[in-house]
């Protein structure tokens, strides 16, 4: 349905002027002379705006939006003044009017300001409902999705928070593999114990076992003492292996005994330490493909694959897009010190129409990158149906750094995860490799 507009001016030819003009407009319009009863048709049908003379005998436009914002709070209110006192313009204001135009007007201009008007009082009620939803969603897991996809994972997080089993969470970059091993481990009654992120495509076997088992003085060369473990630190709580098929079969072997045994022996040393840890791998490639093509052991993927949680991809849940989209508002507003309210209806309609290549974290820099350009408080989507949605890098004439990032993680994605060969493809280390990817997921670039 039209938006409807409620029209007050004592002046006929003024209302005249209106009907004809929102005959060919987004929205209807009523029209009145007597400000009283143009009142009384609104509490009994209602508007979406109302733009009301300043100056009308029996009840003054002042007065009438007094009672307005009383009964109406929320409805937007549009004064207009023959009169060029700025001191009357600014009262109006005060009492809570939306904006106002000075007469003579264009009709043109006064059809752009109403327009401006109902697209911003549209997104503070689109607002509103989502910051409800979005609490509602942050009360369970820290996670936001009401879609069938993301309730399916909800359901099984809320099954196995308190079951200290070890879980393999598999979906494309960027859907929050991480996010939800955390939600595992929060929803549970051990949420205060140890949460250890072990990164497994960043680091060699030698480091990735010293990081892993720890070691004894004189162990190897540049080992000055000993040093605990991070699966002996993370005793009683959880690990989260990241990008887990990036280990080589030998650490495979050795991360197997561990998982089997839950104990340690650190490099160098001849004792075992038992240990108490829930393992959680996370994937973004499908580890049973790659048990059958002999590429991830089958033992080690049996121990750990006691439950599968499948992320869904972003564009198998496209009605998530407006929560996620009013969360990272939210969230880079405050970070930026802006004041956006939201994308208009048409930018809101190219964003669930997107397949997300880069699933929630395209969507994420995405609105981070428009609120950091914003020059007002409704963004207009730019960039999404051109050469970006096409795979292009720069479409947007982009910061060196930005550029650096976005092919990065381009080439990243191109070796399905693997920063082994990523790092050979980019000529760099993978601790560069690595040191660049926790920049960029920490905000930077």
């Amino acid at each position: 349905m039209k938006p409807t507009l409620l029209f007050i001016d004592d002046d006929p030819r003024a209302g005249e002027l209106m009907l004809r003009f929102c005959a060919d407009a987004p929205y209807g319009c009523r029209a009145f002379q007597d400000p009283a009863a143009a009142l009384a048709w609104f509490r009994e049908h209602g508007a979406d705006i109302v733009v009301t003379d300043l100056k009308m005998p029996g009840l003054s436009g002042l007065e009438l939006l007094e009672v307005l914002r009383r009964e109406a709070p929320e409805v937007p209110v549009i004064m207009v003044t023959g009169y060029a006192s700025v001191d009357s313009a600014m009262e109006a204001m005060k009492r809570g009017a939306t904006d106002f135009i000075k007469k003579p007007y264009d009709m043109e201009e006064l059809g752009l300001l109403v327009e401006k008007t109902l697209e911003r009082a549209r997104l503070r009620r689109e607002n509103m409902l989502l910051r409800r939803q979005l609490s509602d969603e942050r009360a369970r897991f820290g996670m936001i999705g009401r879609g069938q996809a993301m309730q399916k994972v909800f359901h099984t997080i809320g099954k196995i928070a308190d079951i200290r089993c070890h879980v393999i969470i598999q979906g494309e970059s960027g859907t929050g593999k991480e996010l939800a091993a955390r939600a595992i481990h929060t929803s549970g009654s051990g949420a205060e114990r140890p949460f250890v992120v072990i990164d497994c495509g960043s680091l060699t076997d030698t480091l990735l076992e010293s990081e892993l088992f720890g070691h004894e003085k004189g162990a190897f060369t540049g080992a000055v003492g000993t040093k605990q473990g991070l699966l002996e630190a993370a005793s009683g709580g959880t690990v989260f292996l990241d990008e887990i098929c990036n280990i080589s079969d030998a650490m495979q072997t050795k991360l197997m005994r561990v998982v089997q045994e839950q104990q340690v022996t650190r490099v160098g040393g001849v004792r075992p330490t038992a240990i108490d840890v829930r393992f959680i791998a996370a994937t973004n490639r499908n580890l049973d493909q790659m048990v059958r093509e002999g590429r991830f052991r089958h033992d080690l993927y049996h121990r750990l694959n006691v439950v599968t949680i499948n992320l869904p991809p972003l564009r198998e849940h496209p009605e998530d897009v407006p929560l996620l989209v009013r969360h990272f508002i939210d969230h880079f507003n405050a970070q930026y010190h802006r004041e956006v309210q939201g994308f208009d209806a048409d930018s809101m309609q190219r964003l669930l129409g997107y397949d997300w290549p880069g699933n929630v974290r395209e969507l994420r820099n995405l609105v981070e990158r428009h609120i950091a350009l914003a020059d007002g408080p409704v963004l207009t989507l730019e960039g999404l149906a051109g050469s970006e949605a096409t795979g292009a890098i720069d479409y947007d004439l982009p910061t060196l750094e930005t550029l650096e990032r976005r092919y990065l993680l381009k080439v990243l994605d191109h070796f399905e995860g693997n920063r082994e060969k990523t790092a050979r493809a980019l000529g760099i280390n993978k601790s560069t490799l690595w040191r660049k990817l926790q920049h960029y997921e920490s905000g930077g670039g």
